[in-house]
């Protein structure tokens, strides 16, 4: 077992301990503990597809593309800034699995993406602020966007993600929560739906693609 493997395996230990569960990273294989999730993860839809590609750009004015991310395990969300209760309750959700995440050396090999579905109004200094604002870490977290030229871009790509976002009145979206989880390769591997789901569940499954369980 490598050094990351055995430090990442134990902090895993730990929390599971901690919480209360069995630790389905034991599993013989990353198929293996897909199959033990489904059973225990109700609202964790498990799938094995390439991942939706996009080119976008961040806060800091860079491209960003998913193919520029491979080696990563990417942790991908979509919300707006001028959402006023689920999107602000996600990326803080979300912010404490980056700190359970970013306390074991998957740091290094996981990357948490945000892309707004707002690009009128989400301006690069905006999506630099909203990580820190709801808890993120710019370290390995970012913020990505199509640009007000392409005011529908990243609703359609939310769309090829399975996931819908609909312009109402006064700025709103209405739109579900999915947590969006891709491997190393760009492959699609799971979609953790809305609030409820168990963090533990998908920590132990980003430990599992972060050490190649193939």
């Amino acid at each position: 077992m490598s050094r990351l493997s055995h430090l990442s395996c134990h902090f895993l230990i730990g929390l599971v301990v901690l919480v209360g569960h069995t630790l389905p990273t034991l599993a013989h294989s990353l198929e293996d503990l897909e199959e033990n999730l489904k059973g225990r993860e109700k609202y964790a839809q498990i799938v094995n597809r390439p991942a939706p590609s996009f080119t976008l750009t961040s806060g800091k004015g860079e491209p960003v593309s998913l193919a520029d991310l491979r080696g990563k395990v990417v942790i991908l969300w979509f919300v707006y800034a001028r959402c006023p209760d689920v999107c602000p309750l996600h990326s803080g959700a979300l912010a404490s699995i980056q700190k359970q995440v970013n306390r074991t050396p998957m740091r290094e090999l996981v990357q948490f993406i945000t892309i707004t579905t707002d690009p009128e109004h989400d301006t690069p200094e905006l999506m630099r602020d909203y990580g820190p604002k709801h808890g993120l870490d710019p370290i390995n977290w970012t913020m990505l966007t199509s640009g007000p030229e392409e005011l529908s871009a990243t609703r359609e790509l939310a769309e090829k993600y399975g996931l819908k976002f609909t312009p109402v009145e006064d700025g709103y979206q209405m739109h579900g929560l999915v947590t969006h989880l891709i491997d190393k390769s760009g492959n699609l591997r799971a979609r953790y739906h809305g609030l409820k789901f168990n963090p533990t569940n998908l920590i132990v499954h980003v430990n599992a693609l972060t050490n190649d369980y193939h």
